[in-house]
This record gives structure tokens, C-alpha cells and sequence, in this order.
């Protein structure tokens, strides 16, 4: 099975300088990408089968992740209208 990669890199190519930016510039969003990274590491693990959970706690924390690149999406829209 081949697991796609969901890192905001992959995710959103057209944000790359405005990612790097507000890593630096803005502790909020620097916040939700490291939790966003830490959670698609989890994610992209348990699919991997390296760590085995039940099907119902990867859907948790699939949702979770979209809700999270959802808010970074957000910031990043308006970091670039911004700009």
C-alpha cells in the first residue's frame, strides 16, 4: 500500500515562502504546523503499520488533521493576500 504524504510542503507547493515566514514570524501558526507535522508523522505511521491502533482512533485523528490544515490554510491565504 502506498501512503501518500500530507506535510504542508506536498500539501500547499504555492505557500512554500509564506510556510517558512510564518514559521519565523507568527507563534501561532508556528504552533499548528508543528502540531499539524506531529500529527501527520502518527498518522502516516499507523498507515504505514508501524503502529497499530484501532480504525476509529486513526479516523479521530485524520479529522484532526484536516481541521488543523484547514486553520494553517486559513492563516496562509491571508499571509499571501497580505503580501
Amino acid at each position: 500500500m502506498t501512503v501518500e504524504k500530507h506535510d504542508l510542503h506536498h500539501e500547499f507547493p504555492e505557500f512554500n515562502d509564506e510556510i517558512r515566514a510564518l514559521k519565523i514570524s507568527d507563534a501561532h501558526f508556528s504552533r499548528l504546523f508543528k502540531e499539524y507535522h506531529e500529527l501527520d508523522h502518527e498518522v502516516h505511521r499507523i498507515e504505514q503499520g508501524v503502529e497499530n491502533t484501532s480504525d476509529e482512533y486513526l479516523e479521530t485523528q485524520k479529522k484532526q488533521r484536516l481541521k488543523l490544515k484547514d486553520q494553517l490554510f486559513v492563516i496562509l491565504k491571508k499571509a499571501q493576500t497580505a503580501a
